[in-house]
């Protein structure tokens, strides 16, 4: 037996880790399968007859990327700035449509007008997030579903019902207005 360990690159949660762990386990000759979340990372234990090349083909059959662990190369450290940096950016961005249901319960009621919005969640939506779309296009082609399906079905909903109601709505749309403005 001989271990092998990849890089897996797409994982958002456990259902991703069991889908991979499965697709591993399949290849003729493996025995054992690990794969751990947290480090993105698959030890697979297998005979002599298994190559990496077989591993990483059966990881993007199941909808993700994969390779193998060399020691000469490790993950880039820049990962977790990069993420740090659309975390600030999507707070940044969100805090103006967060706040006006943060200040209700206070008595302030003020909402941004709805073409800022739009403007300010967009980008959340569709650039920021553009990661949760990918990965549900993996899933959806390796046949199966995960976090990243149900975030993006979830929020293109409610970005896509209150682009509709804001179009419909002569003026200002009910749901985009401070509750200051509802009848009570």
């Amino acid at each position: 037996m001989s271990a092998i360990r990849l890089d897996i690159d797409g994982m958002t949660c456990a259902s991703c880790v069991s889908r991979v762990e499965r697709s591993l386990k399949k290849v003729p000759g493996v025995s054992e399968a690990s794969v751990n979340l947290a480090t993105e990372q698959a030890s697979v234990q297998a005979g002599p007859q298994v190559t990496a090349a077989q591993l990483v083909e059966a990881v993007r059959k199941a909808g993700y990327e994969a390779r193998p662990v060399t020691p000469e190369r490790s993950r880039p450290a820049a990962q977790g700035a990069i993420a740090g940096w659309q975390v600030a950016l999507a707070v940044l961005l969100s805090t103006p449509l967060v706040l006006p249901m943060v200040l209700g319960p206070l008595g302030v009621h003020w909402m941004p007008p709805a073409w800022l919005q739009c403007l300010l969640a967009a980008p959340v939506q569709f650039g920021l997030g553009a990661r949760f779309y990918r990965g549900a296009v993996s899933a959806l082609r390796a046949g199966a579903g995960n976090m990243d399906l149900l975030v993006a079905l979830g929020t293109s909903a409610a970005f896509g019902l209150s682009l509709v109601l804001w179009w419909k709505a002569p003026g200002e749309p009910e749901h985009l207005k401070p509750m200051s403005s509802y009848e009570r």
